[in-house]
């Protein structure tokens, strides 16, 4: 008789898996969540879902890929931070340039900012394609963080100026970083997709 190693025992134990769900009649999606960041929430936050997201789940950093084959995705989870009222270069050109396929999938769209309330969401519906914000199932803004440990100087004053000109949020001082990153809001998000 052959004997098993750690890595057969591994096989064994999720082919068994994948036979319970056949039997149950549950659907594995395959789920892309494709993202680029520039101090890092957006990453936080594509991880975080990545642990509690049903299926493989396979990330994507934008800012490192070349070209990404959708064939093999049935969910694409989109989410970029906001950096002066844009999402990231490499997010809007991935929407673009795969936007026919995109509209196809089960789509997820979030953004890291700073914004709360209807200035998110009206700030998401801005950065992303119509048709593409449009056809997404689940659409969030997760909140956001200021790394002043991240920043340059010039980015430690605009932030500062802003925050100062912004009646409805306290000043911050561009020394000690800030995170309103949502839990509740990344919950609610991945539930969404967990349930198509």
């Amino acid at each position: 008789m052959k004997k098993l190693n750690k890595y057969s025992i591994i096989i064994i134990i999720i082919n068994l898996k994948s036979a319970e769900i056949m039997l149950k009649g549950e659907v594995i999606l395959n789920t892309l969540i494709a993202y680029a960041t520039k101090y890092g929430s957006a990453k936080k936050c594509s991880e975080i879902l990545s642990q509690n997201l049903a299926g493989d789940v396979d990330l994507c950093n934008l800012k490192n890929a070349k070209d990404i084959d959708l064939s093999k995705y049935d969910k694409v989870i989109i989410g970029s931070s906001v950096y002066i009222g844009q999402i990231r270069k490499e997010v809007k050109e991935f929407c673009t340039n795969k936007l026919s396929e995109l509209t196809n999938k089960k789509i997820g769209l979030f953004i890291c900012c700073m914004h709360e309330g209807e200035e998110a969401i009206e700030q998401m519906q801005n950065v992303f394609p119509k048709e593409l914000f449009d056809s997404a199932i689940a659409k969030e803004h997760f909140g956001g963080e200021f790394s002043f440990d991240k920043m340059n100087f010039i980015e430690k004053f605009i932030v500062k100026t802003v925050s100062k000109k912004d009646g409805k949020k306290e000043a911050v001082d561009g020394k000690k970083s800030i995170s309103n990153l949502s839990e509740e809001r990344i919950k609610k998000f991945t539930q969404a997709m967990n349930d198509i």
